[in-house]
């Protein structure tokens, strides 16, 4: 579908690209992976002509749509947030307004009957396509792209000038999947998603029908969606397929093995210079120099990545606190007439690691400040343990950092003595290097201020920390760095973080805030997802036809999580199947419903159209308005019918492939 050749890029003396190939396919899912500042981004404004090639070419066909998402920078103003999507339709929404205009014309009593007849057929031309293209669906598409990225319906018609610079680029994320270009450029598109966002874009990606190029530090996302690595690097790109954890292995193993051909050159090279130095001057060797000399000039130096920098340090050494680090007692807080908590009660105690999880706006950092005192709660009781030592990372840590020190000075200040030779090493970690560590914090980088305050962090002794999105506007190095230092460290931890990798690697407990409550649940963020999956089957089984049995289901489900022996995990095998298996059938109900509802549907549609075809349809100007507005709306109702349909339809196969492979894992 792309071609690029011999393509070359360069911002003054830095080379990013040099005679670089690479293509990409119909329906590829590419993920660009690389260190900061290698090109990744520039790669995507070639694709989509933003950033014009020093030489070389990209080879594109003329009726490729492209669709580019930048990091930051998109404001929309002057419609609401729902109007603004639809703008994705604007072919469909001037085929809409043409057949309006039609119908205006076609109730013209005096319009002679060889215009009426021009303007009917026009008129079915357009319905037909409108029909053909799912105009009829444009507000069922919006409705639930807007929804899976988290906007809720209350705020569809919220003035789209009053939303934040991270709903912005929701909003124009929206409207790029709803436009579903031939290629889809994606630069950090889950760094303004909450988690239940990026698994319903994990999920929409995943099926997307064209090609799709992005740039993620989030692993987790990375693996769940793209099919194809290339690293930006050594001023070229390199595929690896599959996905980023298969990436890993295999880079590591190609650098070993460029390190290993890279000693066998240089030990040659080394060789023949010896030889030349050895026998320039001697005559009856000169042939043999020379031809030594041309073979020296031919060999091409075989470049190696950087070794990668590993940082591993123990945090400053703190008193250890008593057993209680925090407890919440009947914890009321409101904001108006938004009440987000509710008789809260929570006790943590030391060393536990607590991810806190939720929608936005649900009040996650509200409780983290509730929990570290710097806001008060209206009603109840924060009680603070013995000897906690606590550092707090704000979202906007960023903006506290003094602007008039230096980045090596931010980290010195407020460091133990003991922590200062740690400080270069520190800062390596994340990406401040060489002259980068006397720059002034007023010169940052918005991403750059985020890591400088993730790193003094690190050098503060506290044997308690509360950490809200540390993880934001780092790149997968820094993340590791600072994951490695969590996982080392021996405090409490409570955390608020959209990455599934570090919520899989860190948190021992969680803690779902929602509906003016904060409830904890013992165990793994997949283990919490487990029981949640759990609770929603056991919800519906309650309000679907055989709720009796659902109730019998979830007296084996307690039985299996109460015992780990063999005959307990048999018998909640038995209740999933039995469960699975009434699912199953209740979805084939639906699918057989909704293909007789739209059978039926679809004639009445037909029988319409043979209508309005008659010579005098339109002679009755209220009984034609009549009938057009009944087909419009039926042929809207085939078209949620259809959606609704395909939906089960999938639901079935997915019910149908668990039964399978269930049944093949108990078969001996």
């Amino acid at each position: 579908m792309i071609q690029i050749s011999s393509l070359s890029k360069a911002f003054g003396d830095r080379i990013l690209f040099e005679n670089v190939d690479w293509q990409i396919s119909k329906n590829d899912r590419i993920g660009l992976c690389g260190a900061n500042g290698s090109g990744k981004t520039t790669l995507l404004k070639m694709l989509c002509d933003m950033e014009p090639p020093d030489t070389g070419y990209i080879q594109k066909p003329s009726a490729l749509t492209i669709g580019f998402l930048p990091q930051d920078g998109i404001l929309h103003v002057g419609r609401s947030v729902f109007e603004e999507a639809c703008l994705a339709f604007q072919d469909l929404l001037d085929l809409k307004a043409q057949m309006h205009s039609l119908e205006d014309q076609l109730g013209d009593a005096s319009l002679p009957q060889e215009e009426h007849e021009a303007v009917l057929a026009r008129y079915s031309h357009l319905q037909e396509r409108f029909r053909q293209e799912e105009g009829y669906a444009i507000d069922l598409k919006v409705a639930t792209v807007l929804s899976g990225l988290g906007f809720r319906k209350a705020g569809f018609q919220q003035e789209t000038s009053t939303l934040s610079g991270g709903w912005q680029m929701r909003l124009a994320l929206a409207k790029l999947l709803l436009l579903k270009p031939k290629l889809l450029l994606l630069d950090e598109p889950t760094n303004h998603l909450d988690i239940d966002a990026r698994n319903w874009l994990e999920s929409y990606l995943s099926g997307y029908p064209h090609a799709v190029v992005l740039i993620s530090h989030d692993r987790y996302f990375l693996d769940a969606v793209v099919t194809r690595i290339s690293e930006v690097g050594l001023k070229t790109l390199t595929d690896y397929p599959g996905t980023y954890s298969r990436f890993l292995v295999e880079r590591d193993a190609r650098i070993e093995r460029l390190r290993e051909a890279k000693e066998r050159q240089d030990e040659e090279i080394a060789r023949i210079k010896v030889f030349i130095d050895r026998f320039r001057y001697q005559a009856t060797r000169a042939s043999q120099v020379q031809s030594r000399i041309k073979m020296l000039e031919k060999i091409k130096p075989i470049d190696v990545p950087p070794q990668r920098k590993r940082v591993h340090f123990n945090f400053p050494a703190c008193a250890k606190g008593g057993r209680i680090a925090f407890e919440l007692r009947r914890v009321h807080k409101a904001y108006g007439d938004n009440e987000v908590f509710r008789s809260v009660d929570l006790h943590i105690e030391r060393g536990e690691r607590i991810a806190i999880v939720g929608l936005n706006g649900a009040g996650k950092s509200t409780l983290m400040r509730l929990l570290t005192g710097v806001e008060p709660s209206d009603d109840g009781e924060r009680i603070e343990g013995h000897q906690v030592v606590m550092q707090y990372f704000a979202q906007d840590e960023a903006a506290r950092l003094d602007i008039t020190l230096t980045v090596h000075e931010t980290l010195a200040v407020g460091s133990p003595t003991d922590m200062v030779p740690m400080i270069r090493n520190i800062l390596g970690g994340f990406l401040f290097s060489g002259d980068d560590v006397y720059k002034s914090v007023g010169v940052l980088s918005g991403g750059e201020r985020t890591r400088l305050a993730v790193a003094r962090m690190l050098l503060r002794p506290s044997n308690t920390l509360l950490l809200d999105e540390p993880t934001n506007h780092l790149d997968i190095d820094s993340k590791d760095v600072l994951l490695n230092a969590l996982i080392d460290y021996g405090g409490t931890l409570i955390f608020v973080s959209h990455d599934r990798y570090f919520l899989d690697r860190l948190a021992t407990k969680i803690i779902e805030v929602g509906d003016g409550k904060a409830t904890l649940y013992p165990g793994t963020y997949e283990e919490f997802l487990e029981q949640k999956r759990r609770q929603e089957m056991a919800a519906q089984e309650e309000n679907g036809p055989g709720g009796k049995s659902a109730a019998s289901s979830d007296s084996s489900d307690n039985e299996a999580r109460a015992s780990k022996s063999a005959w307990g995990e048999r018998k909640r095998a038995v209740a999933e199947g039995r469960k699975r298996e009434r699912v199953i059938k209740s979805l084939q109900s639906q699918i057989f419903d909704l293909e007789s509802q739209i059978a039926k549907h679809e004639q009445m549609i037909r029988d319409l159209e043979v209508a309005m075809a008659e010579p005098h349809f339109y002679d009755d100007h209220a009984s034609a308005r009549e009938h057009i507005d009944r087909h419009q709306s039926l042929v809207k109702e085939v078209e949620q019918r259809m959606q609704q349909w395909e939906e089960v339809n999938r639901a079935f196969a997915e019910m149908t492939t668990m039964e399978a492979s269930a049944k093949t894992a108990d078969t001996p």
